[in-house]
């Protein structure tokens, strides 16, 4: 990451269902079996599409000691008719077939189409030794649900990241105790900040009080800097649609994604057409061996980095209330002292994913993003080498710095 550069303020929302896939991001085609499995390269950022009743293998080339993370984004069409139970599995497997991590994750009772996300690991702990050692491992991803599944093509973004070991030993169980009491939702004049449109678009926030808006079918993005010892906290209002006859199961959702984008947490609740607040449960302060929790809201706190917000409007919202905009209030808060990191012995791929650093502070505050680590992962991860490659880079990085500016609101 380059010191000092910024791209400007986040562009404004987009109406209805929309999701802004990495600018940088590679073509790869998934193979149907191993022998033909692409490579995802750590720091990598693909793109992919992933029929029904498809699985499509990926290859990850592992060192012994580095723990690599893989997040898969399942992008289906507006039209979707999709079920409860429809979705995405990601699953990480050694060369030999041992199962070393899987996920599901669903679109839930909404039948809302918009972007799921669920992800997959290799780890190098004493708990699963049949995943230890240097070479290739397998991600695999498929959709599941019923018979009744959704057709058609689900746009797919993948990313791989690695994690280096640490320099000396470190603890081998998570802390027993922390407060996990709710903190107060924060409070204050709310500032306008639209949210992103993906992952690699969220808008940078900190802890305050932030207004939008939001339509039904949309997906907002935002992204929190959280500090090794420090503990994220978040509730969302939406605002009422003026009528109160009607119902809308699930409509509202909020998650908290870490920074390789495995979910933390997720809620979600109806809509009856007056204003619904929504908040997250506590999560674990940030803490190295949160890793060896059982659960999601203490193990998915294991590093610090840039958290992210995200939240669903349900396009069904729309039949009962109208299209909306409709008003979003998003209540953010960080609690606990920053301090020290555990002492890696290398750096993680990208650079700087797992510590927060000057410009992302800066970032949160005024509402600027450091520049886009997709342009920095195709430099690293393609190969792109020159001084005219970088001159051209730093032209598009001022393009779109001037056309952010010109779309905030």
């Amino acid at each position: 990451m380059l010191a000092g550069l910024s791209v400007g303020p986040a562009v404004a929302a987009p109406s209805g269902y929309d999701y802004a896939f990495a600018a940088g991001a590679r073509a790869v085609d998934g193979a149907s079996d191993t022998a033909d499995a692409p490579l995802l390269a750590p720091g990598g950022t693909y793109r992919d599409a992933l029929p029904r009743g498809a699985e499509r293998y990926y290859r990850l080339d592992l060192d012994a000691s580095s723990n690599a993370y893989v997040s898969v984004t399942a992008v289906p069409p507006a039209d979707s008719a999709l079920t409860v139970s429809e979705g995405i599995r990601v699953s990480v497997q050694s060369a030999d077939g041992h199962s070393c991590s899987f996920e599901n994750a669903a679109f839930g009772a909404a039948h809302s189409p918009h972007p799921v996300t669920a992800w997959g690991a290799r780890t190098v702990t004493p708990v699963n030794r049949a995943c230890e050692g240097a070479g290739a491992y397998y991600v695999v991803v498929e959709r599941v649900g019923t018979a009744d599944a959704s057709r058609g093509d689900w746009q797919l973004e993948l990313t791989s990241a690695t994690e280096p070991a640490l320099k000396a030993a470190g603890a081998t169980k998570a802390p027993d105790v922390w407060d996990s009491a709710s903190p107060a939702p924060a409070v204050g004049e709310p500032r306008r900040r639209a949210g992103g449109a993906g992952f690699e678009r969220a808008t940078p926030i900190g802890a305050g009080v932030w207004r939008t808006d939001i339509a039904p079918g949309q997906t907002l993005y935002y992204r929190v800097p959280v500090g090794w010892g420090q503990q994220p906290h978040a509730s969302v209002e939406l605002g009422s649609s003026g009528t109160d006859s009607g119902y809308t199961l699930a409509a509202l959702e909020l998650g908290l994604y870490n920074p390789v984008r495995a979910d933390v947490q997720k809620v979600s609740a109806g809509y009856a057409g007056s204003q619904r607040n929504l908040a997250l449960a506590a999560v674990a302060p940030v803490d190295y061996a949160n890793r060896f929790a059982g659960s999601e809201q203490v193990n998915g706190m294991r590093f610090a980095g840039g958290y992210y917000l995200v939240v669903h409007l349900a396009a069904r919202v729309a039949d009962e209330f109208g299209a909306g905009p409709y008003g979003l209030t998003l209540h953010v808060s960080v609690e606990g002292a920053e301090r020290d990191g555990p002492g890696y012995a290398g750096q993680s791929v990208p650079r700087d994913l797992f510590q927060v650093t000057a410009d992302q502070r800066r970032g949160a505050a005024e509402g600027t993003a450091a520049p886009d680590d997709t342009v920095m992962r195709v430099l690293a991860v393609g190969g792109i080498g020159g001084g005219t490659a970088v001159l051209v880079v730093l032209g598009a990085w001022t393009a779109v710095g001037r056309r952010r500016s010109a779309g905030a609101v």
